[in-house]
């Protein structure tokens, strides 16, 4: 089967997108390959076609690709559309119990499997690597790439691992990002131990992209006003979660408090602190675009495929240039006219500098908040390898009179220089065990409900007699034919009675230790120094974008990129200016 076949046969197109051939054509003739498509270019076929015609040739009808992604949101949406096209693909991810990955495993190991996700942190487990070399590998792809990159604007030191995979499968890597500087470019094929340099990009210009910065004191004001002339779908960036849901509230008094749809605000807030299922329904509403505008964190980023976006307002500077062309570039993915603002006031300027010290703070700072966190874990010196512990950092801050900005900033560093690992926030399955044993379970006088809650614990979760089990509440509805809610309560109820102990889904921080506690922290210079110049770098550079007024912005933003031949966009606030002025 050839590459156009397959994308034909399984995907249902006739032709491929700019560059998505040669891309696969590298790919199957074994090279490391590095692909740059902007968004919307495309990038997911570039490994699933490569991959269904190496196992449609494979004597054995074996080929698996595994693919490194950090979205959970993004693997379950790729795992249900290849399924509609009766192409088998799972996933693992966080949450899932010792036995549905031991399923997932054994299917893509005897089973006709294509594609198996995963994130970046279940490559730090010691028991996911031994697996995974039992299994008929072709590819590795690489989803966001850059964040493989010490140099890039979202650096994930996880992503490091998928080096020591290639040390025990032999098999071709296709890296993928839509955003990548020229040094970026370079370190994600050093970091990926790419035999040979090989990279393939298209431009990053998207035409109907308008980029445009708003100078002004008033930024409430011109952001209402903004939101008021251009109509469409828009997300607003700020900076700090507190300020999502104040101005959030602010804009539904000016624009108006309900949309024309009952219970949905015309504008919601969205941050990571947020309950997942909270997050899930206010993305959901904006998608079905029963919401108009979402004012959120950068935690409503990468997987937001929307294509009618007609309005990304940046609210405050962000730290880089990459990760407001990312950012930015979540508009107008229908190729119709969007439009990209930025709202910049003198002020800004000093705010940047400070953040320079809250996400790099003195050595000796770190090293402190370093000590103090072993000291609240009571892990003792010399001892503490292996161990992992749920943490509030909120009240690890309060507890020990500690700068909560300076305190995450500081378990980031440690996590680089690998004193911790510290993974902010995470999603934990509610947790179930029994305490009672089988023969007393015969003698309760529990409802039929709940007797038959009990049986489908019991059936599902093995070891749940001995162990908290992580469970699903929507499989077990499902079970029972009834509702999550319903679960709820009776795991609830069953609880109060001392029959099972039940821990509710809960949203934590999680430090494990994968060193024994140290005497002293030493930061070497590209965990610390260096890392602190290239921030300081990009500020620079973000601030300078922001404070031009003589050059195209889209010139601007592309010439980052290594795109010097760019032509002007002719729609931005500065070519607008100066052709006003050719006009006198």
């Amino acid at each position: 089967m050839t590459a156009q076949e397959a994308l034909h046969t399984y995907f249902g197109y006739d032709a491929f997108r700019p560059m998505q051939a040669e891309i696969i054509d590298s790919v199957l003739a074994g090279n490391d390959t590095l692909a740059l498509l902007p968004t919307g270019g495309g990038k997911s076929l570039c490994f699933q076609v490569p991959t269904m015609v190496m196992a449609d040739n494979d004597a054995d009808g074996e080929g698996l690709c595994l693919v490194v992604t950090p979205l959970i949101a993004l693997m379950k949406d790729q795992v249900a559309n290849l399924r509609k096209r009766n192409i088998l693909a799972a996933a693992i991810y966080t949450g899932m119990t010792h036995e549905e990955q031991r399923v997932v495993f054994d299917n893509c190991l005897y089973g006709a499997y294509r594609f198996l996700y995963v994130s970046p942190e279940r490559l730090e487990s010691e028991t996911f690597l031994k697996r995974l070399v039992q299994l008929p590998v072709k590819l590795i792809a690489v989803d966001e790439a850059h964040c493989i990159s010490q140099w890039g604007y979202d650096f994930r030191p996880s992503y490091l691992r998928i080096a020591d995979i290639r040390n025990v499968l032999d098999v071709p890597v296709l890296a993928l990002t839509a955003t990548a500087t020229p040094e970026v470019v370079d370190d994600i094929q050093r970091q990926l131990g790419f035999k040979q340099p090989n990279v393939f990009r298209t431009s990053f210009a998207r035409e109907n992209l308008h980029y445009v910065v708003r100078h002004t004191e008033d930024k409430q004001g011109q952001l209402l006003h903004i939101l008021q002339r251009v109509p469409g779908t828009a997300i607003v960036y700020v900076r700090n979660r507190k300020r999502t849901k104040e101005l959030a509230e602010w804009l539904n008094e000016k624009i108006g408090n309900q949309s024309s749809i009952v219970n949905y605000p015309i504008v919601n807030f969205y941050h990571a602190g947020l309950p997942a299922s909270e997050r899930s329904a206010k993305q959901q509403a904006w998608k079905d675009g029963k919401t108009r505008v979402i004012v959120c964190t950068n935690a409503f980023g990468m997987g937001i495929d929307k294509p009618d976006v007609r309005l990304v307002i940046h609210y405050d500077l962000p730290d880089s240039i990459e990760a407001y062309f990312q950012e930015a570039g979540r508009a107008g993915r229908d190729g119709q006219t969007a439009w990209c603002v930025l709202l910049h006031a003198p002020k800004d300027s000093v705010i940047v500098k400070q953040r320079i010290s809250n996400n790099y703070p003195p050595a000796e700072e770190i090293e402190r908040v370093y000590q103090l966190l072993c000291d609240y874990l009571t892990i003792g010196l010399g001892s503490g390898r292996d161990a992992t512990f749920a943490l509030d950092v909120e009240q690890f801050c309060t507890d020990m009179h500690l700068s909560f900005l300076t305190t995450y900033a500081a378990l980031q560093i440690l996590t680089q220089a690998g004193y911790i690992s510290f993974t902010d926030e995470q999603n934990l399955q509610p947790r179930v065990r029994i305490l009672i044993d089988k023969e007393q379970m015969y003698h309760l006088d529990e409802s039929p409900y709940q007797e038959r809650l009990l049986s489908a614990l019991m059936r599902r979760y093995t070891g749940i007699f001995t162990d908290a089990q992580f469970i699903h509440l929507p499989r077990l509805a499902e079970d029972l034919g009834s509702t999550e809610f319903a679960v709820n309560s009776s795991l609830i109820a069953l609880s109060k009675q001392r029959i099972i102990k039940y821990i509710p889904a809960q949203r934590v921080s999680i430090v494990h230790f994968p060193v024994n506690r140290q005497a002293e922290v030493q930061l070497a210079p590209r965990v610390y120094s260096e890392r602190k110049q290239v921030f300081e770098r990009n500020l620079k550079a973000m601030t300078e974008y922001a404070e031009n007024n003589h050059y195209c912005r889209s010139q601007l933003l592309l010439g980052y990129f290594g795109e010097l031949e760019a032509p002007l966009c002719g729609m931005c606030d500065i070519c607008l200016q100066n052709k006003k002025s050719e006009g006198k």
